[in-house]
């Protein structure tokens, strides 16, 4: 049977060829080839396509599908990824628009990562009791949200702006917090609290404003507006064009949040929380297991211990805070879409040689390899921003 292929979709050289990863299973494609084909070369194919299914290869499936392809197993890249067939016929027929954007969900939530044919036991510094859960498959599954941002480095909050004692400050907001009103305050504090991970990432006429910290979905007494001009006035912003964008920026990822945790049946869920914060001059780089099903795991109070033991100040319990519970907001959302979850915990001490990957690292660094960081995050923040554009639900 013939396919009919877009003739508006410019080609190059011979089509990919199409392999086998089991003797009855799905047809996949070197996704450098398929790139080669589109004129869509360095990545740019997953860029266009940012919701097309990939994964990298293994070892062994590297030397399975170079035997059908007629390829040495050492002519394919250890990095190789590989693409479902299928999806790219669709893609060659024309019937790419699903691949470019998903209303609702993120564009890296088709990335998986490649089953391992050997695994070797990790454990972490504070983990659950071992359990054969991880064997079963999870039933749970919820949309993904737009918070793929909350893996990115944490980057340096804007300064307070510092006002000399003798000059009198005229305050342009009203006095946002009632003490006396009792009932108000006595209704709030029986409320739980959930808090949501805001990022802020502004710029206006040359002045940005980079800042994060956690929101109570279920804040009844302080609204973002007032939160915005309260902001605003600290940082010496203008509340004209700040203000609005704070608060509507506040409102929407408060908005995108799901506080859908996974089911209580469910037992040892770890997932690896990467921190990455950069306060003044000081970077911190660590990373750690945290479980997904104990309730009594809490970021705040992990954070604030954290920064006991390395000596850290009270400006990295607040954005180590913010970065595991936005890694936990991801975790929590993409665990049912994981073929391969930590292994059981045997041992709960990890070995000596792992101390450099699993041990905090602080660097004290110097202006201009901190204006270098600075740089490469702004560098980022444009990518996403032209992923943002190329992709309006993302």
């Amino acid at each position: 049977m013939s396919t009919e292929y877009c003739t508006t979709l410019k080609t190059y050289g011979p089509k990919p060829r199409a392999f086998k990863l089991s003797e009855n299973g799905e047809e996949f494609m070197l996704g450098s080839e398929v790139g080669n084909y589109l004129r869509l070369f360095r990545g740019d194919l997953y860029k266009k396509y940012p919701s097309l299914w990939r994964r990298k290869m293994t070892p062994d499936e590297r030397k399975f599908a170079g035997e059908q392809i007629e390829y040495g197993c050492n002519s394919i890249s250890s990095n190789v990824q590989i693409v479902k067939a299928s999806e790219i016929e669709d893609i060659l027929s024309g019937n790419d628009e699903k691949f470019k954007a998903s209303v609702g969900f993120d564009t890296y939530s088709s990335v998986e990562r490649a089953p391992t044919m050997s695994q070797s036991t990790p454990v972490g510094r504070s983990t659950s009791n071992a359990t054969n859960a991880n064997n079963k498959k999870s039933t749970w599954i919820t949309q993904i949200p737009n918070s793929s941002f909350h893996l990115d480095a944490v980057p340096c909050a804007s300064p307070v702006a510092r006002f000399k004692t003798n000059t009198k400050r005229v305050r342009t907001f009203p006095t946002i917090y009632d003490d006396k009103n009792i009932t108000v305050l006595h209704k709030a504090a029986h409320v739980n609290d959930v808090l949501v991970p805001i990022r802020l990432d502004i710029d206006f006429d040359g002045q940005k404003l980079r800042d994060t910290f956690t929101w109570n979905k279920h804040e009844s007494i302080v609204t973002p507006e007032q939160f915005a001009e309260l902001l605003c006035d600290d940082l010496d912003l203008p509340t004209g064009t700040f203000g609005p964008a704070i608060a509507a920026s506040i409102k929407q990822q408060v908005e995108q949040f799901s506080s859908d945790m996974i089911p209580d049946d469910e037992e040892d869920r770890r997932v690896i929380i990467k921190l990455n914060i950069h306060v003044g001059n000081v970077s911190l780089v660590d990373q750690f297991e945290w479980d997904l099903s104990n309730p009594l795991n809490s970021p705040e109070d992990f954070s604030r211990q954290l920064c006991a033991d390395l000596g850290l100040g009270g400006e990295f319990v607040t954005a180590i805070a913010y970065s595991i519970r936005g890694q936990l907001s991801w975790h929590a959302r993409t665990y049912a879409f994981s073929e391969a979850p930590l292994p059981p915990i045997k041992f709960p001490v990890r070995q000596l040689a792992d101390a450099d990957q699993w041990g905090p690292s602080i660097q004290v660094l110097t202006d201009q390899e901190m204006e270098k960081k600075m740089r490469d995050q702004d560098r980022n923040t444009r990518r996403m921003r032209r992923l943002a554009q190329a992709a309006p639900g993302w």
